[in-house]
């Protein structure tokens, strides 16, 4: 777990330090680059090449917040989202709120991710209260917490049996590596009578993640410069490293010494720097 925290860190450094590609300029672009569907890098440090844009509406689903233009990914990431929510509708769950993907091109975003940078990530709203909205309709919605804010358990009012279900449905799909979830809702998830429990172990605990789900796919077979997340421990995950989360905070000991500085962030693939430049030369 601390080699993760140090990792999402060093990831928020560089979400808010721009390099010689900063993520202003990354998220200036409007349209995917040409060529064939690439990844490269990692999840929370790389670009996208050849990216798609999921349709703003389909069986099953809509885009919420389509203005932020980040619905674009990998083509495997589309062919998941589409399968994932058509498998809902034929359980008459949804349609489901699809929230962001990547940017065009992927790259580092100015605001709300440390990750979504390679088009294998996608935010899933657990809300199911939405409507076909038109899409000018759809720019002011947000998706809200599950969790009682005065107990911090499952509010029974908002949590239904179909967000469980929706859970179990993305995480045994092969193409899925993890899903962030908040730690109560992993405590949920793990209490339940499943038969085949085996889904449970990439259902990853992390703070947040209470009114949204956020599904990440294993790198695609035509990216050799994706750089893959260490899979899952064996096991469903309902174990010491869950009830970790419940403990008391202990006091950190104090300081003898002022803390280290930051450590500079670290520059993005150099293939998407070149790219980049080639980009914005053309």
């Amino acid at each position: 777990m601390r080699k993760m925290a140090q990792s999402i860190g060093l990831a928020i450094a560089t979400a808010l330090v721009a390099g010689a590609a900063g993520a202003t300029d990354w998220g200036s672009f409007t349209g995917p680059a040409p060529g064939t569907p690439a990844v490269i890098g990692s999840y929370s440090n790389g670009c996208l090449t050849g990216a798609v844009a999921l349709p703003l509406d389909g069986p099953g689903y809509q885009v919420v917040r389509p203005g932020r233009l980040r619905y674009f990914g990998h083509p495997q990431l589309i062919d998941f989202v589409q399968d994932f929510a058509g498998a809902l509708a034929a359980e008459g769950i949804g349609p489901i709120a699809v929230a962001d993907l990547a940017q065009p091109r992927g790259g580092p975003m100015t605001y709300g991710h440390v990750s979504h940078e390679t088009g294998l990530d996608v935010d899933v709203w657990f809300r199911l209260d939405l409507p076909r909205l038109p899409q000018d309709g759809r720019e002011g919605l947000d998706d809200f917490s599950m969790l009682d804010g005065d107990t911090g358990l499952l509010d029974p009012e908002l949590w239904q049996p179909e967000m469980a279900r929706m859970l179990q449905i993305a995480a045994s799909d092969p193409r899925v590596a993890r899903i962030f979830i908040n730690p109560v809702i992993k405590r949920e998830m793990c209490a339940g009578d499943w038969e085949d429990r085996d889904f449970l172990r990439r259902l990853r605990a992390w703070r947040g993640h209470d009114g949204h789900f956020h599904i990440r796919l294993n790198c695609p077979a035509d990216s050799p410069d994706c750089q893959p997340q260490t899979p899952p421990p064996p096991g469903d995950g309902c174990g010491p490293d869950l009830m970790a989360w419940f403990e008391p905070p202990s006091a950190p000991a104090p300081a003898a010494t002022p803390p280290a500085p930051r450590p500079a962030p670290p520059p993005l693939p150099a293939a998407c720097r070149q790219l980049f430049d080639e980009w914005t030369a053309s």
